[in-house]
């Protein structure tokens, strides 16, 4: 396997070296050509995906450079050492990605998923070919904690499947969810959900002691219309510069400066992470196709991005709940060490939170609170990480001390980054990692097949209600 990787080192090298945003453009204008998109839509979602990484790269490069002396002062007048520079994912998708182990993760799940569905495990093809980087990137933190090449392989291929299988569970609750039926071919193998199993104990737990406060949840909706702006992106970007600004003894100019390129930022990462999705449209039509002619008469789901469940209120409300939340949770939770500041919008956490409690927003945001720990966790677990891989891949932000550690506050699959520590740290032959991986991986698939007995219940029920 490692004549493998050599050779795609010697094949690729002058690619990466080239840059992430160059790099993107040309793999993925050739994937698109390979499932005979026309070469113009090919080139347009390679040229559109490159624009939205140098986009995002200059962004998150305003938001730290701008930040970079309040938070300083920040740590020096309260004493919280929240030493940690949280980016957002955008980066972090940008450093794997300029990793040629990313490449190689890419071309065995797309063999997983091929065989799945060769073998009747799966309905649904997978062409989210740009979040590939989440299960990269716990394959890449295992080699990090000392991990082999086959072993990150194998935990990576383990998450595909389970991500795979996620994917038509899941399939049903969209329909419901979007009012749609069941011809829309529209599921998601994202990471984001493979929370699903956690957060559905914790709604069980919700069932058995709290059922009355059900009978309180409001409509999320008619909350963000009420907030208004107040809620919006601008105005948490606003109360995040006011904030930071107070704790760091800026002055009224800083305080102004910190807080409208908070907004400004904020606001631009939504804008900018739709240009992602735009960039694979021309792949993913292309690999639906080929799928049509391939599979006749077979029922096929189709595996987007996640923000095609964007629409629906909740992800929004309970975003804007959580927000202050974590913020607060940051500075008392025991072993953190990073402030949210570009993942300070929870996209990591709420669409899960939606498709588990089926939009009932008071759930989402109790249980949000309940499970933000792992998530900053999580990011801080991974920071030196990612700190070192940005600096090997030249993805380190400009104008940042060098000794500044980076990682990002809500990145989607905190279970799986602790599994990739503990895989990571037991492949170097710590009797005691082994048994804590061991049992780890362990209760990890027996939870994701008691949440799968759940979830087929619930299809059970969707299905029993169409007749």
């Amino acid at each position: 396997m490692n004549g493998i990787i050599n050779f795609a080192n010697t094949i690729f090298k002058p690619l990466i070296d080239l840059g992430a945003a160059p790099l993107m453009l040309i793999v993925l204008t050739v994937i698109a050509l390979i499932f005979r998109v026309k070469f113009s839509k090919a080139l347009e979602g390679g040229i559109k995906l490159a624009i939205a990484l140098t986009a995002i790269g200059d962004i998150i490069g305003l938001l730290t450079t701008a930040y970079q002396d309040a938070l300083q002062r920040f740590v020096e007048n309260t004493g919280i050492h929240l030493t940690v520079t949280d980016l957002g994912w955008a980066p972090l998708a940008t450093i794997t990605w300029g990793s040629p182990y990313t490449l190689f993760f890419l071309m065995i799940l797309v063999i997983v998923n091929a065989v799945m569905l060769v073998l009747k495990k799966t309905n649904t093809l997978d062409v989210d070919i740009f979040d590939v980087w989440h299960s990269s990137f716990v394959g890449l933190f295992a080699i990090f904690c000392g991990a082999n090449l086959l072993v990150a392989t194998l935990l990576v291929v383990f998450i595909g499947i389970l991500k795979i299988i996620n994917s038509d569970l899941m399939k049903p609750t969209f329909n419901d969810l979007l009012d749609a039926p069941d011809s829309n071919p529209m599921t998601t193998t994202h990471m984001n959900y493979m929370m699903n199993p956690y957060i559905m104990i914790l709604d069980k737990l919700f069932d058995k002691l709290f059922p009355w406060l059900d009978k309180y949840d409001f409509d999320s909706a008619k909350l963000n219309e009420k907030i208004g702006f107040w809620g919006s992106k601008f105005a948490i970007g606003i109360y995040l510069g006011i904030f930071i600004g107070l704790l760091s003894q800026s002055n009224p100019k800083e305080i102004f400066t910190l807080s409208l390129t908070a907004a400004t930022c904020l606001e631009l990462f939504s804008i900018i992470g739709s240009w992602f999705i735009a960039a694979v449209e021309p792949l993913s039509q292309g690999i639906t196709n080929f799928a049509n002619k391939r599979f006749n008469g077979r029922t096929m789901n189709v595996g987007l991005d996640w923000p095609f469940i964007a629409g629906r209120a909740e992800v929004w409300a309970a975003a804007n709940v959580l927000a202050p939340i974590m913020l607060l949770e940051s500075l008392v939770l025991p072993g953190n060490k990073i402030l949210p500041l570009g993942g300070i919008i929870a996209m990591g956490v709420t669409p899960a939170l939606l498709v588990v409690t089926r939009g009932k927003i008071l759930r989402m945001i109790i249980i949000g609170t309940i499970e933000l720990p792992l998530f900053l966790w999580a990011g801080t677990l991974t920071a030196p990480f990612v700190t070192e891989t940005a600096k090997h891949v030249g993805a380190f932000p400009k104008g940042m001390a060098s000794s500044t550690l980076i990682s990002h506050s809500t990145m989607e699959g905190p279970v799986e980054k602790f599994l990739g520590y503990l895989v990571g740290n037991a492949s170097k032959g710590d009797i005691k990692f082994i048994m804590y991986a061991i049992l780890v991986l362990v209760a990890y698939l027996l939870i994701f097949m008691w949440y799968a007995k759940q979830m087929k219940k619930r299809n059970a029920e969707y299905a029993a209600n169409k007749n």
